[in-house]
């Protein structure tokens, strides 16, 4: 079978192959729907201590892989894990999400920040990944992820998360040299930190810019897409073999402007038809998804005729089966079982429909 190559399937996806069935993964998969991650997450309150002591990011990275088998293990961790290492402590509070106090809002605050040094600030990484590339071998394939630039200033300047972006576009539109100059900064650090993760041991990486989609297209062209860019094309001159994965929430508006950032794969959310999305980013731009999260609440019919949608409408090259978005916490893990079963089988349930 395909799947006993030497190369990981997903990998071998991400790189344009031509595969009988695309390979599965789920974003959030290692999370708050698995009664194995809730009764460690009981244990060990701490999200930061979750995600940043090695042996529990390894071990909640992992349940999933050894559940469901999926075609990739993503590293268990949080967008802003990073900042610290650049001078922007946080905290993550359960139930209400990140917290950075004070927010950065002054050019004092954005003169001071510092170049990121990953084996100084963030040890655990490297063994996290190396670890989870030893316990999956070719099985599947290991990702790494990290937030974007506009995103991870979104956060840092309006202090947590934010239903209307106001302070952060405030910043734009009227001061927006200071702005430019901290994207500037977190592009640097977030570009160190992709290559970081790659020498560590992930495969494939992806890069969540998902407040992005609340940008105007012209706003996307001036503050998020030029520092998306600047990412990936210093990863690239360095690791120019690694796929790189672009996800914004809401990207309906700005879809095609996604692939000017550089990206090997644009994943796409469910706000838009899967054959659409291959019609207007082209031949040559990769796509995963893009089933909404809440079609887990259906019927398995509904479910299967769902996936089975989206993977007829990507065709046969350069797509990885996922879902628009995270799948949520109250989501039957017999539901999630059933995803990654119905995918695997795919070519055969669609052959038998043709």
């Amino acid at each position: 079978m395909a799947e006993s190559s030497q190369i990981p399937y997903l990998l071998r996806a991400a790189r344009g192959e031509v595969l009988d069935r695309p390979p599965v993964w789920m974003m959030r998969q290692a999370g708050r729907y698995m009664k194995a991650y809730r009764d460690l997450r009981d244990k060990y309150p701490s999200f930061r201590d979750r995600s940043e002591k090695a042996e529990l990011a390894i071990e909640i990275s992992l349940q999933p892989f050894r559940a469901f088998e999926p075609d990739g293990v993503i590293l268990f961790s949080d967008i802003l894990t990073p900042l610290p290492g650049i001078g922007i402590p946080f905290d993550i509070i359960e139930s209400k999400g990140p917290v950075i106090a004070p927010p950065i809002r002054s050019q004092e605050q954005v003169d001071k920040l510092h170049t990121l040094e990953p084996e100084e600030s963030l040890p655990f990484i490297r063994e996290i990944l190396q670890t989870l590339r030893r316990e999956v071998g070719n099985k599947a394939t290991v990702l790494g992820f990290v937030g974007a630039p506009w995103t991870l200033a979104a956060y840092a300047i309006e202090g947590k998360s934010s239903k209307d972006y106001a302070i952060i576009k405030s910043m734009a539109f009227s001061e927006p040299a200071m702005l430019h100059q901290f994207l500037g900064k977190l592009a640097d650090a977030i570009a160190i930190y992709v290559r970081y993760q790659i020498d560590c041991g992930a495969q494939v990486v992806q890069m969540f810019d998902s407040w992005a989609g609340q940008l105007s297209p012209v706003d996307y062209e001036v503050f998020a897409m030029p520092y998306q860019r600047r990412v990936v094309e210093q990863v690239k001159a360095t690791h120019p073999n690694t796929p790189l994965i672009l996800y914004i929430n809401g990207s309906a508006g700005i879809l095609e402007r996604m692939p000017q950032s550089g990206v090997d794969i644009v994943s796409v959310d469910w706000t838009v038809d899967m054959a659409d999305a291959r019609a207007r980013l082209g031949a040559n731009v990769g796509v995963q998804g893009n089933m909404d999260p809440c079609a887990l609440y259906g019927s398995k019919d509904f479910i299967r005729d769902r996936i089975l949608d989206t993977i007829r409408k990507a065709g046969k090259r350069g797509h990885i089966m996922n879902l628009g978005h995270g799948v949520l916490p109250s989501t039957p893990e017999e539901n999630v079982a059933f995803f990654f079963e119905t995918a695997k089988q795919a070519d055969k349930l669609l052959a038998v429909r043709t």
